[in-house]
C-alpha cells in the first residue's frame, strides 16, 4: 500500500540539542519525505555531553497534542520515544488505542548516552503491559532488552532467548540493535517475526558519535512504513540511512556528536551520479 503523502508522528521528548528525541525523528522524515508530526512528552536540556534537565510535559498537554493530531491530520505510522514515566505511557496508549493507528515503532528508551535515565523504573512494567501489544516494532539495545527481559544478555543464545520473551510481550516484530554488543569488526541486528530470526550485518564505525542512533533508527523505520514498505523492508532501510548516518557523522560538539542525517539521500545521490 502507498499513500498520496506520507504521515508519521513521532511521541517523544525533545533534544535540545537536535541530535536525539523529536528533532532526528523529524529530520529523518524531512530526508525520507515523509511529513513529520510531533507530541513532545518532555522538554530536555541536553547536548552532546550530556543531560543537564528532564522537564516532562503534563499528561493532559501530551493527551491534546495527541487528540490535535487525531481530529485532522492522521498518520501512516507512529514511533514512540522517551515517555518517562507511567503515567504518561498508559495515557499514550490509550489514545493510541483510541484512535486504531497502525504501524506503531517503539523505541524503549531509558538512558541517554550520558548515563541520565530518561524512563523512570516504576514505568517498566507500564512499557510491557500498555505499549508492547500495540507495537509493530519494537527496536531495544542490549541494555534496554536486559531491563525489559530481567536477564543478563552475554551470548548468542542469550540473544535468543531475549527475543522470544520480548516477542510474547505483544510486538509483531523484535529488532535487538547489536551496537551494544563486543564485536568491534560488525553491528549485527537481529529481527524475529515471531517465526523467523534474520540477522542484518554492517561493518561497525568507530566513532563516538552515535548521540541519537537509537532514535534515528526507529523513526526510520516509522518513514518507511508510512511510505507503505513491508515491515521488514522498513527495517532493513532503516538499517541502511542510520548506518550512512553513522559513515558519515558530523563530528560537532564535545561529547558524542550527533549522526548525519543527510548522509543516506547524499549517497543515494551520488550513486545515482556516478551510474
Amino acid at each position: 500500500m502507498s499513500y498520496k503523502q506520507p504521515m508519521a508522528l513521532t511521541l517523544a521528548g525533545s533534544d535540545s540539542g537536535g541530535g536525539a528525541g523529536i528533532q532526528a525523528d523529524l529530520k529523518t522524515f524531512q530526508e525520507l519525505n515523509v511529513y513529520g508530526m510531533s507530541a513532545i512528552t518532555a522538554v530536555t536540556a541536553q547536548n552532546t555531553t550530556g543531560v543537564q534537565g528532564v522537564y516532562p510535559v503534563e499528561v493532559e498537554g501530551i493527551l491534546q497534542q495527541i487528540d490535535s493530531i487525531g481530529e485532522d491530520l492522521p498518520p501512516h505510522a507512529i514511533k514512540t520515544g522517551m515517555l518517562f514515566n507511567s503515567e504518561i505511557i498508559e495515557a499514550v496508549a490509550g489514545r493510541l488505542k483510541t484512535y486504531q493507528w497502525k504501524n506503531i515503532v517503539v523505541d524503549p528508551v531509558m538512558i541517554a548516552k550520558g548515563g541520565a535515565p530518561l524512563l523512570l523504573e516504576e514505568a517498566v512494567n507500564a512499557l510491557k503491559d500498555h505499549l508492547l501489544p500495540l507495537a509493530e516494532v519494537i527496536t531495544p539495545n542490549i541494555p534496554e532488552a536486559e531491563v525489559l527481559t530481567e536477564m543478563k544478555i552475554k551470548t548468542y543464545e542469550d540473544k535468543m532467548h531475549a527475543i522470544k520473551i520480548l516477542s510474547s510481550m505483544g510486538p509483531k516484530i523484535v529488532v535487538l540493535k547489536g551496537g551494544h554488543d563486543t564485536d568491534d569488526q560488525e553491528s549485527v541486528d537481529i529481527v524475529y517475526d515471531g517465526d523467523t530470526f534474520t540477522e542484518l550485518r554492517s561493518s561497525r564505525i568507530q566513532t563516538k558519535n552515535t548521540h541519537g542512533t537509537g532514535c534515528t533508527f526507529s523513526s526510520a523505520i516509522a518513514a518507511f512504513l508510512a511510505q507503505g514498505k513491508s515491515t521488514m523492508e522498513a527495517v532493513r532501510l532503516a538499517k541502511a540511512f542510520i548506518q550512512a548516518a553513522i559513515e558519515d557523522s558530523l563530528d560537532i560538539g564535545k561529547g558524542h556528536g550527533p549522526t548525519n542525517h543527510w548522509a543516506f539521500n547524499r549517497k543515494n545521490r551520488s550513486r545515482e551520479n556516478r551510474s
